[in-house]
């Protein structure tokens, strides 16, 4: 069974730091594409960040220069160091491995206070 887990997500004050982590299982991603999207209540889910197999990384505008993606392909994890959080970041966000048509986790909120 295939699973990608979050977990690190909360509520912190604006300009402080949070740091996600996806465990899979279930299916070796050291050779594909993993990320991090977001949902914003009635809109799609959007990229925050991306990392190829072979380390080439892409970020939306919005967050760059603050948000830096890693993976450990040993562990088969992805993560998102956030910092310099503001309160229009606070989204579920959503670990993901093979683009929107692979597969998902269940998503971790993150809340961002003023």
């Amino acid at each position: 069974q295939v699973q990608l887990v979050e977990s690190g997500g909360g509520l912190v004050q604006a300009g402080g730091s949070l740091k996600l982590s996806c465990a899979a299982s279930g299916r070796d991603y050291s050779n594909t594409i993993m990320g991090w999207y977001r949902h914003f209540p009635g809109k799609q889910h959007e990229l925050v960040a991306l990392m190829t197999s072979s380390g080439i990384t892409n970020y939306a505008e919005s967050v760059k220069g603050r948000f830096a993606i890693s993976r450990d392909k040993a562990k088969n994890a992805v993560y998102l160091q956030m910092n310099s959080l503001r309160p229009e970041d606070t989204a579920v966000y959503y670990c993901n491995a093979e683009g929107r048509s692979g597969d998902w986790g269940q998503g971790t909120q993150v809340t961002v206070s003023p």
